[in-house]
C-alpha cells in the first residue's frame, strides 16, 4: 500500500514539475508539505514528534522509489533521514518538540553544514568557529555543497568550539536561517541533480542561544562518525533506485526500438549487456537489503556501510553507462530521463565520503587490530621523543 501511494505521488505530483524545477534551480515548498501530508517525511521518527512510527525499511523504499524515476530535487532523504535522527537520538526534549513535528509536515526544510571550501572528507579540519560568550555562542564561517541550503530553515552545522584550548573540538549547533548574519549564496549550477539547491552558507558573527547545541560541546565528530552510516546507505540505496529505474527504461526502449528489421532487444550483444546489469542489481539488492534491516535493528557496521555506498554507487553508474549505449543517440538528448540519471548518478561516489575515503574505512575494519598496535607504537615514541 505504502509502494502504490508513493508511486502515484511521484507520477501524479512530481513528474510533471522536473522541468519546471530545473528551471529554477530548486523543488517548491509545496511539494516539501504535500510529502507531509501524505505521511511520507520522517517516516521512521516517533509518532510522538509527528512520525510516521515505522522501521527504517519504509524511508528504503521511499528513496528507491523516487530513484527509479530519477527524482533527484527534493532532499527528502537527507531531511528525514539524517536530520531528525541526530535530533531524535542527541537532542533535547525541548529540541524534539520544536523542531521534528515541523520537519514531519514539510512546514520546516533542513540542511547539514559540514564541507567547507578547504575541507571535504576530513570533517576535523573544518575552521567554521563558534566563540563561546556566556548565554550564547557567536560563529563565523561558511559551508559549502550544501543540499537543501538555499530553501533550508534551519541548518545542523558543525563548528569548532574552544579554539585553541585543550578542550578544543567539533560541535554540532542547530543555525535558524533567520538568524542575523546568516546568508546563503545562490544555488550552484551543477552537471546533474539541476533541481537540487545546493549552494554556500556564509556566518558573520552569528549569535546562537546555548540550547542550539545538539549534544555535548567537543562530541561533534564523534556523533558524525556514528551516524554517517545511515547517510551512506542512504546514498547506497539511492543508487539500488536508480539502476533498477534506468534497466526499465531500457528493456522497455529497446523492446520497441529496431535497428535492421528487429527490436535491438534481438540482439544478443543487448541481451548479455542486461544481463550483467540485472545480475549485478540483484546482488546489490540483497546486501543491500541486509543492510536495510541491520540498520532498523542499530546494529549496522561502519565498514558494511561502507562497502555499501561505494560499490553500489560504482555499479550504479555502470549500469547506467551501459544503458544510455543502449539508447544511442537518443540516450544523449535531455529530454531522454536516462541522459538525466546519467548527469545525477555521477556525484554519488563523491559526496557522503569519497568511494576512496570508503576504502580507507572498510580497510582499517579489516585491519582494527594492527592499526590500533601502531596508534600505540606512535604514542609511545613520541612521548619518548
Amino acid at each position: 500500500m505504502t509502494r502504490k501511494m508513493i508511486q502515484d505521488f511521484i507520477k501524479g505530483e512530481m513528474i510533471d514539475q522536473v522541468d519546471e524545477w530545473e528551471k529554477n534551480g530548486m523543488v517548491s515548498r509545496e511539494i516539501w508539505e504535500r510529502a507531509g501530508e501524505l505521511g511520507l517525511l520522517c517516516i521512521d521518527m516517533p509518532e510522538e514528534y509527528g512520525g510516521g512510527g515505522m522501521d527504517f525499511s519504509f524511508s528504503a523504499l521511499f528513496i528507491e522509489e523516487l530513484a527509479k524515476k530519477g527524482i533527484t530535487g527534493p532532499g527528502f532523504s537527507l531531511h528525514s533521514d539524517v536530520i531528525a535522527p541526530y535530533l531524535l537520538k542527541y537532542g533535547t526534549e525541548a529540541q524534539k518538540q520544536k523542531y521534528l513535528p515541523q520537519m514531519a509536515s514539510g512546514k520546516m526544510i533542513t540542511s547539514l553544514g559540514m564541507t567547507e571550501p578547504d575541507c571535504g572528507s576530513d570533517l576535523q579540519a573544518i575552521k567554521t568557529k563558534a566563540e563561546d560568550k556566556g548565554d550564547h555562542y557567536l560563529v563565523n564561517g561558511q559551508k559549502t555543497f550544501i543540499t537543501n541550503g538555499y530553501m533550508s530553515d534551519m541548518s545542523l552545522v558543525a563548528v569548532k568550539t574552544n579554539n585553541g584550548t585543550e578542550k578544543e573540538g567539533v560541535s554540532l549547533l542547530l543555525i535558524e536561517s533567520e538568524s542575523e548574519g546568516f546568508e546563503k549564496g545562490v544555488p550552484f549550477k551543477k552537471i546533474g541533480m539541476k533541481s537540487q539547491d545546493t549552494c554556500e552558507l556564509f556566518f558573520d558573527d552569528v549569535i546562537v542561544p546555548k540550547e542550539n547545541l545538539l549534544g555535548e560541546e567537543s562530541s561533534g565528530f564523534k556523533i558524525m562518525m556514528t551516524e554517517l552510516a545511515r547517510e551512506r546507505l542512504i546514498v547506497a540505496l539511492n543508487a539500488i533506485g536508480g539502476a533498477e529505474g534506468a534497466l526499465q527504461q531500457t528493456i522497455e526502449y529497446t523492446s520497441t526500438r529496431t535497428a535492421f528489421k528487429q527490436p535491438i532487444a534481438g540482439f544478443q550483444n543487448t541481451q548479455f549487456k542486461l544481463a550483467e546489469c540485472a545480475t549485478q542489481l540483484q546482488i546489490h539488492q540483497a546486501f543491500l537489503d541486509r543492510c536495510t534491516q541491520l540498520l532498523s535493528k542499530h546494529k549496522l557496521t561502519a565498514e558494511s556501510a561502507s562497502m555499501a555506498k561505494y560499490s553500489a554507487t560504482d555499479m550504479h553508474n555502470k549500469v547506467v553507462d551501459e544503458c544510455l549505449q543502449l539508447f544511442g543517440g537518443y540516450g544523449y538528448m535531455w529530454d531522454y530521463p536516462i541522459a538525466r540519471m546519467y548527469a545525477d548518478n555521477r556525484v554519488a561516489r563523491i559526496y557522503a565520503g569519497t568511494n576512496e575515503i570508503m576504502k580507507i574505512l572498510i580497510a582499517r575494519g579489516l585491519f582494527k587490530e594492527l592499526f590500533q598496535e601502531m596508534k600505540k607504537a606512535a604514542k609511545k615514541n613520541n612521548v619518548r621523543s
